[in-house]
């Protein structure tokens, strides 16, 4: 993999030379061509400050990493210039994906009268 971000978009950001998935460090509009380490992907949706995007392709089951580390697992396929979020990625360390299903999950576990 590649350390060097020559030919990648100045708006996304490599936080460790390890990392898996690039962050952007700008809103990036639909249909905008990037350039990810020499590749061209065009963005089908409208992403936001701190929307992750594969840096290469990312295969169901492996490892996530960002800041060096690893951040979850890919639960499908994800291509390049993809975007990395709750569609295709889980935890690997805890058992929710989203907050009402974590809030759900305390509710039925709590002791009667917690707040």
């Amino acid at each position: 993999m590649p350390s060097d971000m020559t030919g990648t978009d100045p708006r996304l950001l490599l936080l460790s030379p390890g990392d898996n998935v690039l962050v952007l460090r700008a809103q990036i509009e639909a249909g905008a061509d990037i350039l990810i380490e020499g590749l061209g992907v065009r963005l089908g949706q409208q992403l936001g400050i701190g929307h992750k995007l594969a840096r290469q392709p990312i295969r169901a089951g492996e490892k996530v990493i960002k800041y060096g580390a690893p951040i979850g697992s890919a639960t499908v396929d994800i291509a390049a210039g993809a975007q990395v979020h709750l569609h295709n990625l889980k935890s690997d360390y805890t058992a929710t994906y989203s907050l009402e299903a974590a809030r759900t999950a305390f509710e039925a576990t709590a002791p009667e009268g917690t707040p």
